[in-house]
């Protein structure tokens, strides 16, 4: 079983002593997100062939990967570093500082243990198409040689984020501004080593322009860092989603970070009444 960690809530930013407390146990309590009743997921190593780890701020977990690794489970990091507005992102390190502690996690762990998300690309009038390209390069510099991938899609508003977009100016580009924009950045991380591939928006893959679809929750780098192959059927959360069957360990409507286009929290004020009342002992988040 591979497990997921999470992209309901940022545990490496938020709950990380409570993941640890769950390593130890060897179990974590999961809330059914859609009312049904709770149910047990390992975390036992014999049980356990991997964990992908999803998170805006690695810096409150960094020592916690190396207990992660120390109990024999391998692991990657999917770290999103946008450089996105403060309107937008009102908790994320500012990007300098996400970069520094990417760059530590692949010095430390490998290259293939992180995969760095330029995700979502959210088009404002203080973010331009231009602007993104810019960002883009700028980052994507920053991050040579410490990562080979970078995961990359256009915001799609579900339910959660049009009510926390309301109010917001964004504009959807056009396909054909999409497509030009990620030939742009394609083209861009080639020149740094690095390999562009897109989350869920299969009407902008195409392979012959080097533009291929992610898999985030991926057995071949799970395979990599383990250093044996892990099987496992692809089970994606939704229509073009590539990613490989596990089990998410977060709950929705708990991650306090405040980003504009989050899809898993309705209202911040609950996600920070959530993480006040938090208990790092208990067996759920």
């Amino acid at each position: 079983m591979i497990v997921s960690a999470s992209y309901r809530t940022d545990i490496p930013a938020f709950y990380g002593p409570w993941f640890l407390g769950r390593l130890k146990a060897g179990f974590a309590v999961v809330a059914n997100p859609y009312g049904g009743p709770p149910s047990r997921a390992s975390l036992a190593p014999g049980e356990v062939e991997g964990i992908v780890f999803w998170t805006k701020n690695a810096g409150p977990f960094l020592e916690g990967f190396g207990a992660v690794r120390a109990a024999g489970l391998p692991f990657v990091v999917q770290y999103s570093i946008t450089g996105l507005p403060r309107s937008l992102e009102r908790s994320v390190p500012a990007a300098d500082q996400a970069v520094a502690h990417l760059r530590a996690l692949s010095d430390r762990f490998g290259l293939r243990a992180v995969v760095w998300r330029f995700d979502p690309v959210v088009i404002l009038e203080a973010t331009p198409l231009e602007e993104r390209r810019a960002t883009f390069a700028r980052l994507a510099g920053e991050l040579r040689g410490a990562v080979d991938e970078v995961v990359v899609s256009f915001l799609q508003p579900y339910a959660k984020a049009r009510r926390n977009m309301a109010g917001v100016a964004w504009r959807d580009p056009s396909p054909d501004e999409k497509r030009a924009l990620l030939g742009d950045l394609s083209g861009i991380a080639g020149d740094h080593g690095i390999k562009l591939t897109l989350c869920t928006q299969p009407e902008l893959v195409d392979d012959q322009a080097g533009l291929g679809a992610a898999r985030c929750i991926d057995t071949g780098r799970l395979g990599d860092v383990a250093g044996h192959a892990i099987a496992a059927r692809i089970k994606g959360n939704r229509p073009g989603c590539l990613c490989a069957e596990s089990r998410d360990i977060g709950a929705y409507d708990t991650c306090p970070m405040g980003c504009g286009y989050c899809y898993a929290v309705r209202d911040r004020a609950k996600a920070q009444r959530a993480l006040a009342a938090h208990d790092p002992s208990s067996d759920r988040l």
